[in-house]
């Protein structure tokens, strides 16, 4: 099991984008959460396997059909295992 903290910047607020990433690392079984973050940016932190972070940072990378993705950043992060499943927060 692994922690990404993930970063996305472009048009990713006001889109669905939050929505389209929690349907997204459900199917892949991570648990973690994403919020908006007052800088325009979406912030992301997973727990899974490494194949299934791996496969949600790359779709990071595309988004929802009315995302524009400008960039994707994705650091390893301390182990955050207490969540359960994955949801959304409020802005940060």
């Amino acid at each position: 099991m692994a922690t990404q903290r993930i970063f996305v910047s472009g048009r990713v607020q006001g889109i669905g984008y939050r929505d389209w990433v929690v349907r997204t690392a459900q199917r892949n079984g991570l648990t973690g959460y994403v919020r908006n973050l007052k800088d325009g940016r979406v912030e992301i932190v997973a727990t899974g396997e490494e194949e299934p972070l791996q496969a949600l940072i790359e779709s990071c990378r595309e988004g929802p059909a009315m995302a524009r993705v400008d960039h994707v950043e994705s650091f390893p992060a301390d182990d955050e295992r207490g969540h359960k499943g994955f949801t959304k927060r409020f802005t940060a």
